[in-house]
């Protein structure tokens, strides 16, 4: 007989999440902690999900996932930071009496997470979340690509550079390194080495000598910490073209005409 079918059943809820650098925690709303497949699950009684729909159509399946941030292992600050974007989560259900068989309810990735009050919500998004993303890129003036990658094929190997940082003003970085040329690292990536952000990417909007101004100030953030600039790109075909010299690479349509064709008059 299974343990779900007895008079008295001793059920209780357990997440695994596993991040993307590798860290993997385990939470049960269970009241105290549970020990599976060599993982502790830590007692987080506050967490509750939202009601869980399964169904063998096509829709896209999610939840939201509710309760206090009273794990230590998942901060307000590293959820407004980004670690955990995109982690892959289980959610399954336990018999707590004698952890062993369990009855999978549901996986996916960490989607939208918002915290207000010290109570954390995120969103849990399905495998079949995947059917919303639009099967084929639309037409657009700027390229597609990112800098690097495959379809842009410019190599990076110098376009990386470290870097200290000797100060920080809101979303200002300075460092103890110019930049080669100007706005070189415009719309590229800000790496931390070591110290509270380490792991972490920011995007940065512009540079301009010393300085790189980020889209979003940096948290917890101290003088001397180590950084990778890599180098970015506006994703014009000027740009890739005269500093690239990638022009037949380039994946836009700059001279495609717009929309706004269909209301042009002659003399207008």
């Amino acid at each position: 007989m299974s343990w779900l079918d007895g008079e008295l059943t001793t059920l209780a809820l357990c997440w695994r999440v596993e991040r993307r650098d590798g860290v993997t925690i385990g939470i049960t709303a269970h009241d105290r902690d549970l020990e599976l497949d060599g993982l502790v699950y830590r007692a987080a009684p506050g967490m509750t999900p939202s009601a869980i729909s399964r169904s063998a159509s096509l829709d896209a399946d999610s939840m939201d996932v509710t309760g206090a941030l009273t794990s230590a292992a998942i901060g307000e600050a590293d959820l407004l930071a980004g670690r955990w974007d995109g982690a892959r989560v289980a959610l399954f259900a336990v018999d707590w009496s004698a952890p062993g068989e369990t009855v999978a309810l549901g996986e996916g990735t960490i989607g939208a997470v918002e915290t207000r009050g010290g109570m954390l919500t995120a969103e849990l998004r399905g495998v079949s979340a995947a059917l919303e993303q639009a099967v084929v890129e639309e037409t657009s003036p700027e390229c597609r690509a990112a800098l690097g990658d495959r379809r842009c094929r410019v190599a990076m190997a110098g376009r990386r550079r470290f870097a200290r940082v000797t100060g920080v003003a809101g979303a200002t970085v300075t460092l103890d390194a110019g930049e080669p040329i100007a706005n070189a690292y415009g719309g590229g990536r800000l790496r931390w080495f070591g110290g509270a952000n380490s792991g972490l990417e920011d995007a940065i909007a512009r540079s301009e000598g010393a300085t790189v101004t980020l889209r979003r100030p940096p948290r917890l953030v101290a003088a001397g910490a180590l950084v990778e600039l890599v180098e970015g790109c506006d994703k014009s075909l000027a740009t890739c073209a005269g500093r690239f010299g990638n022009a037949v690479n380039f994946r836009g349509e700059p001279y495609l005409p717009g929309i706004d064709l269909l209301t042009r008059y002659p003399g207008g």
